[in-house]
């Protein structure tokens, strides 16, 4: 079901690494599955590596449920894109926290839409923005009003559906529409393009107000009159503002004396910076004169502005009375650092916006050294997690390192009690004179003495093993196995056996030590020859891919071995059988496992007496 599904669906694990993807997510952002498994999500983000922004999503995730952001994606191919992230985080059934959920969706195309309405907007905003504390509105051809701003609800008192459709000389007092006041304005304005004065005008309420106005002719293409546009400014509050601006201005300098290591300024009410505090500077970069006047989103990254991020934070404020969060913030240079930020609407005594304040504090240091402990920490994780295995690994060595001491001192001792037997024997007769089955004792000596120097080689042979580098390179397996029959040549005719090679055609080559392999697949089809029973050896030897190794499986109709000895037979120097029935040492089965082991393998077998046995082993193949 999630595969079928048409937004990108990632889970994420407690550290926010992608455990899982749908097709989608590969469709959306052009990396395959196994590129973004066990990554980091900050890999998706356009900035590379940003551990610190996407620790601060999961975590505003956890705490509220559900964290959605937009913003510029990484895309393996094409750079970037514009997409949205949703995180929100999982539980099992027992309440205990798991991970999380992300839908990831492709907003390219809508936000191109989104910032060319925006950009036309812009237009209406900057007109808007070029006058302050005015009244906006159009009048037609006979001076009835046809629109109708905030600004002019706000100056005059009417809301857009009490005023629309009246006549604009409403706001007149009653001697200017004795004296037809508002006929000549219009008049005046048709035949120069303008009147402009400033005089009494009449709220809603019947109070009048000291207003500035501007009334201009709005023509067309054809030069043909089609309204006026009227700018009417509120005068009579000018000396109320200039006290609150005062009273204002005291209360922040109050603020600004009792912090320190804050940027704190003041904006306007459409977020031009009005005022610039030494801390500012330290954190900014900006001088005073290089900033004030400037719109505050100067700080934001390109993202963040395309996704108006500034507007909102200014209207949440607005709205609740004030805004903070911690984000990415720019310096003068372009350079990023992590602040907290707080924005407060700041408010008149008549409880008229009048802008905002805003106080910021740099914690890129803090944030590096929470990310530095954390890493510390992951690190400290891992290595107690290698620790714990090579522990684990030590003491298996350990183990097997005295069952080794064991066995080969018990095995080396055999051969040097029966030489010594039979030279204490020499000396005894040779003492009384007997010279009768001297040459006996002595060939039963050098047996012993040649059994020593087998099992010697042999213990060299296990211990370089492990010891030498492996030399891996490609081979073919069916000359990896010709060349093993080859040397097996004289006891293989001798015996007459019967061996058949079955290689899988899509298993041709291994990446293994040459040397190793041989000596491995030699010890198993030298026991395969040697434990036969007197017949003919029958000896399959099979090869095939599965699951990320070579497997082969060397299978031969011999004496085969009792069940409750199949794990005794890897042991060193174990044998099942004397020697007089079957030479040997007993190590070739203890060098087959060891070569394996060292090509990351394993090897087991399968038995029955009197049934023959099956040898498979497998070697990882790269």
């Amino acid at each position: 079901m999630l595969d079928s599904i048409a937004d990108g669906i990632l889970m994420l694990d407690k550290d926010g690494h992608m455990i899982y993807c749908n097709p989608m997510v590969t469709q959306i952002t052009g990396y395959e599955e196994h590129e973004l498994l066990n990554q980091s999500f900050s890999k998706l983000n356009d900035e590379v590596a940003d551990a610190i922004k996407t620790e601060y999503a999961l975590n505003m995730a956890f705490r509220t449920g559900r964290f959605a952001a937009e913003g510029w994606k990484s895309h393996k191919a094409q750079g970037r894109f514009w997409g949205q992230a949703i995180l929100a985080p999982v539980f099992d059934d027992a309440q205990q926290f798991q991970g999380y959920s992300c839908v990831l969706r492709d907003n390219n195309e809508k936000k191109k839409e989104e910032i060319s309405l925006r950009h036309s907007e812009e237009r209406y905003r900057l007109m808007v923005e070029g006058v302050k504390d005015y009244s906006i509105f159009l009048l037609d051809t006979e001076g009835h009003i046809v629109t109708w701003n905030d600004g002019g609800k706000y100056i005059q008192g009417y809301s857009a559906s009490e005023i629309t459709g009246k006549h604009f000389s409403i706001f007149y007092t009653s001697d200017d529409l004795a004296s037809k006041k508002p006929e000549m304005e219009l008049r005046i304005a048709r035949q120069t393009g303008m009147y402009q004065e400033e005089g009494w005008r009449v709220k809603k309420n019947g109070s009048v107000f000291w207003a500035s106005i501007v009334l201009t002719a709005l023509y067309n293409e054809h030069n043909v009159l089609i309204g006026f546009s009227k700018v009417t400014r509120d005068l009579s509050e000018r000396q109320k503002n200039a006290e609150s601006l005062r009273e204002s201005e005291e209360r922040y300098r109050s603020i600004v004396e009792q912090v320190s290591d804050y940027g704190i300024f003041m904006m306007d009410e459409k977020g031009r910076i009005v005022s610039w505090n030494e801390g500012a500077k330290r954190i900014k970069g900006y001088d005073a004169k290089e900033i004030i006047g400037k719109y505050f989103s100067i700080f934001y990254q390109e993202e963040d502005i395309l996704n108006g991020k500034p507007a909102y934070e200014l209207t949440v404020a607005r709205a609740v009375g004030k805004y903070e969060e911690e984000g990415w913030r720019l310096r003068k240079d372009g350079e990023r650092f992590w602040a907290n930020i707080v924005i407060t609407a700041i408010y008149n005594t008549s409880r008229n916006l009048i802008g905002f304040s805003k106080v910021t504090r740099d914690l890129t240091e803090r944030k590096k050294t929470e990310q530095a402990l954390k890493e510390s920490y992951q690190s400290s994780r891992q290595l107690a997690e290698e620790l714990t295995a090579t522990n684990a690994e030590l003491s298996a060595a350990n183990q097997e390192l005295e069952q080794f001491t064991s066995i080969v001192s018990h095995d080396l001792q055999e051969p040097v009690r029966t030489l010594k037997s039979f030279l204490q024997l020499m000396n005894m007769k040779l003492d009384q004179g007997q010279f009768q089955d001297l040459k006996t004792y002595l060939e039963k000596s050098i047996h012993a003495a040649n059994r020593m120097k087998g099992l010697i080689t042999n213990l060299l042979d296990y211990s370089q093993i492990s010891k030498n580098e492996l030399v891996k390179e490609n081979i073919k397996i069916t000359e990896l196995i010709d060349y093993t029959l080859q040397n097996l040549k004289a006891s293989i005719d001798a015996s007459k056996a019967e061996i058949t090679v079955a290689i899988d055609p899509a298993t041709q080559c291994i990446d293994a030590d040459r040397i190793q392999l041989v000596q491995l697949l030699q010890n198993l089809l030298s026991n395969a020859l040697k434990y036969t029973d007197d017949k003919v050896p029958q000896i399959t030897i099979r090869c095939k891919a599965e699951n990320g190794y070579v497997k082969f499986q060397v299978t031969d109709n011999g004496i085969g071995i009792d069940h409750n000895d199949l794990n005794k037979v890897f042991d060193v120097f174990r044998r099942l059988h004397t020697v007089k029935d079957y030479p040997g040492t007993g190590m070739g089965l203890a060098i087959a496992k060891k070569v394996v082991e060292r090509h990351q393998g394993r090897i087991w077998l399968e038995s029955e007496p009197g049934k023959g046995t099956t040898f498979y082993f497998t070697i990882r193949e790269s």
